[in-house]
C-alpha cells in the first residue's frame, strides 16, 4: 500500500527533483516506511511506501529485465501468487516478492490489458520508455484514488489532491459547479474535482498519455441483466463460500492485521470468516458514542465475544470534533460532509496502534441492496401515483405537524423519512438517493447561493448526473439500476474517499472483501426476491451466515456510522459552527438563508443537522484554501 504521484511533460524538458519530491512528501502519511524515485526524458515517477507484502525487497519504483518499464503503484492484487506462478513458467524473471513486479511483467504481455487479469484495489503508473507511454490505470470500484491534471506541456497526477496542486504551475480555480453538486451530495461527484481541470480517474478507467495526448477508456462495468441458475438454498451456499474465499485472500500480510467491527451484519460476517480462516484469535476494533442511541458498540462487542476476538473499544465525543474536522478535511482536499467519516477517522487512528492492515464491511449494501431506501423507493412511487392535491399539499402540511427530534437515530430516520414527503414530489425517481437525503435540494439552493452565483449554475446537475447513470445502467428493472447507480456514484464519490482518506492518514491499509470484484459481478445476477424481502435488504446475505451472527446481530436493520451531529449542533458545537460558516462562506451565499437555518434548527423546527455539517465542512475547506494561496 503507497501514495504514487508523477510529471510527464511533452516538450521532454527534465522534471525537477525538487517539485517531484514536494508532491511525494504530501503524501509520506500514505507510506512512511520509504520512499523512491525514477527519471527519465520528460518524465518522472515517485512513490511512499506502506510495506505490507516482501518488506525486505519489495521497495519501488520498479523496473523490468532490461529496465525499459517503470512502475509505481498503490494497492494490494490478491491473485498474484497465481499469476507469478504463470509468468515464470513462460520465462519472467523476478527480482523481488511482490505483486507489483507481476503487474508489470503482465503489462510486457498484455500492454494496457494487464488490468484484466488483476483481483485487487489498484492505482498504478508505469512508464513504457520503447512507447514513450504513459499508462496510468484505477481499480474496477474505485477503492484506490487518483487525480490527475494538466497545465502547459505537462501532464501530472497523485493519491491525494494536496499533492497534485502543490505541482501545479497555476492555482487552478474553483470549480462552483462542483461545489454546488457537493450541497446535493455531500461530495464532488466523479470524475470531476472542486477545482477547474484537475479530475478523478474513474473506477475501472485508464488513461494513457502519449507525447501530449491523452486517451482514456473504461476496462469493466458490471452487468445484472443475467440471472444466477440454482435454488434459493444453493445460491446461499454458493454465497457463503464465496464470502469467506475473498476474506480469505485478504489475510495475506508480511505485517499485523484485524477487523473493524461495527456491529452491523457486513462486518460482523467478515469477522466471523476471519475467525474461521485464522489459528489465532483476531483482532477487533470499534467505535462508540456517548450518546447511547447512536453507538453500536454492544453488537459488536456480542460478535466479539462469539468469536473470542482479542477486541478494543474508543469513544468519540463531541470536544474531539473542531480539530479533527480540519484534520479530515485537508487529508480528503476538497469540500466532503459525510459525518462518519470523524468516527471513521479515530477508528483508523487507534487502530493503527494495534495493526497496519484492517479489513472492513463495505460494499455488502450495495452488492445486496441494504440500504432502507431500497426497498421504500417502489412505496414512494406508489405514493406519487396518488391525485396531487394530496401529495402536494395535505398530507406534506399534516406530516410537518411531527415533532422534530428523536433519541435514536433509527426513529430520526423514520420522522426523517416522513418529513420528505414534499421532498419525494420533487426529485425524480432515478435519483433515489437524493428522495430520501437530508443534504441541500435544488429549492434550498436557489435560496442559499447569492445572485451573481447562481446565474451560472445548474442547480439540478447533481440529479442529473444520476439520472444519466440510471438510464445508462447494464441493468433491468429500477432497483437494479440504483444499486449500478450507487456503485458508480455514492461509492466511490463517498463511501470509499472515507476509507481510503481516513484510514490512509494514519498509514492504515483497509481492505473490503465485499468489494470483491468477482463477488460484486456473481452478486449483480441475484433476482430482487433474494436482495429485499419482508422489508428488509440482504435477505440471501443473511440466509447465508444466520448460524455465524448473534442472534441479536441477525435481524438488525441499516443503522450505519451515525453520528448525533443535530445534537451537537443544537448544543456545544452551536458557537463555532455558526463562526466557521460566516467566517468563510459569507461571500458566497445569502446571510439571511443562512441564519434561517441556524435558526429553524437551534427552535426544533427543522433538523438541519446534516446541511450544517455540510456548510461547517465547506467553510472549512475554503478557509484552508485561503492559508494556502
Amino acid at each position: 500500500m503507497c501514495g504514487i504521484c508523477g510529471i510527464a511533460r511533452r516538450d521532454q524538458a527534465s522534471v525537477r527533483p525538487s517539485l517531484l519530491e514536494g508532491m511525494n512528501a504530501a503524501i509520506s502519511h500514505r507510506g512512511p516506511d520509504g520512499e523512491g524515485y525514477t527519471y527519465h526524458p520528460g518524465v518522472g515517477l515517485a512513490m511512499r511506501r506502506l510495506a505490507i507484502i516482501d518488506l525486505n525487497t519489495g521497495d519501488q519504483p520498479i523496473c523490468n529485465e532490461d529496465e525499459t518499464i517503470w512502475i509505481v503503484f498503490n494497492g494490494e492484487i490478491y491473485n498474484f501468487p497465481e499469476l507469478r506462478a504463470g509468468l515464470e513458467a513462460r520465462g519472467h524473471t523476478f527480482r523481488t516478492r511482490t505483486d507489483t513486479e507481476c503487474i508489470l511483467h503482465l503489462y510486457e504481455e498484455h500492454g494496457p490489458g494487464c488490468v484484466d487479469y488483476l483481483r485487487g484495489m489498484f492505482a498504478f503508473a508505469i512508464w513504457d520508455g520503447q512507447e514513450q507511454q504513459l499508462l496510468v490505470a484505477r481499480d474496477r470500484l474505485g477503492q484506490k484514488p487518483l487525480y490527475y491534471s494538466r497545465q502547459g506541456d505537462g501532464f501530472y497526477f497523485s493519491s491525494e489532491l494536496h499533492s497534485l496542486l502543490t505541482a501545479l504551475p497555476d492555482q487552478p480555480a474553483i470549480n462552483f459547479q462542483a461545489v454546488d453538486s457537493y450541497l446535493s451530495l455531500q461530495y464532488i461527484p466523479e470524475p470531476f474535482t472542486a477545482f477547474e481541470g484537475v479530475y478523478k480517474l474513474l473506477p475501472a478507467h485508464l488513461l494513457i498519455w502519449q507525447q501530449g495526448r491523452i486517451t482514456t477508456r473504461r476496462y469493466w462495468q458490471l452487468d445484472y441483466r443475467t440471472r444466477l441458475d440454482g435454488s434459493e438454498s444453493q445460491l446461499a451456499e454458493e454465497l457463503r463460500e464465496r464470502v469467506f474465499e475473498a476474506v480469505k485472500i485478504r489475510m495475506i500480510s508480511d505485517v499485523p492485521l484485524g477487523a473493524h467491527l461495527s456491529g452491523g451484519i457486513d462486518s460482523s460476517i467478515v469477522v466471523a470468516m476471519m475467525a474461521q480462516a485464522s489459528s489465532l484469535p483476531v483482532k477487533t476494533f470499534t467505535i462508540n458514542f456517548e450518546e447511547a442511541g447512536f453507538s453500536e458498540a454492544a453488537y459488536a462487542r456480542s460478535v466479539a465475544e462469539r468469536y473470542g476476538t482479542d477486541h478494543h473499544e474508543f469513544t468519540l465525543t463531541f470536544e474531539d470534533i473542531p480539530g479533527t474536522m480540519e484534520t479530515v478535511i485537508r487529508h480528503v482536499g476538497e469540500p466532503f460532509a459525510d459525518p462518519s467519516a470523524l468516527p471513521s477517522y479515530f477508528l483508523s487512528k487507534m487502530t493503527r496502534q494495534y495493526v497496519t492492515v484492517a479489513l472492513n464491511g463495505d460494499g455488502g449494501d450495495e452488492a445486496f441492496a441494504g440500504y432502507q431506501r431500497y426497498w421504500l423507493d417502489p412505496w414512494a412511487n406508489r405514493y406519487l401515483a396518488l391525485p396531487a392535491f394530496l401529495t402536494g399539499n395535505l398530507l406534506p402540511a399534516l406530516v410537518r405537524c411531527l415533532p422534530d427530534r428523536s433519541d435514536r437515530p433509527v426513529g430520526q430516520d423514520l420522522l426523517n423519512g416522513l418529513k420528505r414527503l414534499r421532498q419525494l414530489a420533487a426529485t425524480d425517481r432515478r435519483a433515489s438517493i437524493l428522495r430520501w437525503g437530508s443534504y441541500f435540494s435544488a429549492a434550498q439552493k436557489s435560496c442559499l447561493w447569492k445572485p451573481e452565483y447562481l446565474e451560472a449554475l445548474d442547480l439540478r446537475a447533481a440529479e442529473n448526473l444520476l439520472i444519466e447513470t440510471f438510464r445508462g445502467a447494464a441493468a433491468h428493472g429500477d432497483l437494479n439500476r440504483t444499486l449500478y447507480t450507487d456503485i458508480h456514484t455514492y461509492l466511490p464519490g463517498d463511501l470509499l474517499v472515507k476509507a481510503d482518506r481516513m484510514s490512509m492518514a494514519n498509514s492504515l491499509e483497509g481492505r473490503s472483501p465485499f468489494l470483491d470484484h468477482e463477488l460484486m459481478a456473481w452478486a449483480a445476477g441475484l433476482p430482487e426476491t433474494l436482495r429485499i424481502r419482508g422489508g428488509k435488504g440482504k435477505y440471501l446475505l443473511r440466509k447465508a451466515f444466520r448460524d455465524a451472527l448473534p442472534e441479536r446481530v441477525q435481524g438488525r436493520g441499516k443503522q450505519g456510522f451515525g453520528v448525533p451531529v443535530s445534537t451537537w449542533f443544537r448544543g456545544p458545537l452551536a458557537g463555532w459552527s455558526r463562526e466557521v460558516i460566516h467566517e468563510n462562506l459569507a461571500d458566497w451565499f445569502a446571510a439571511g438563508a443562512l441564519e434561517r437555518i441556524f435558526e429553524e434548527h437551534q427552535s426544533g423546527k427543522l433538523d438541519h443537522g446534516k446541511r450544517l455539517w455540510a456548510l461547517v465542512a465547506l467553510g472549512l475547506w475554503k478557509g484552508q484554501l485561503k492559508e494556502t494561496t
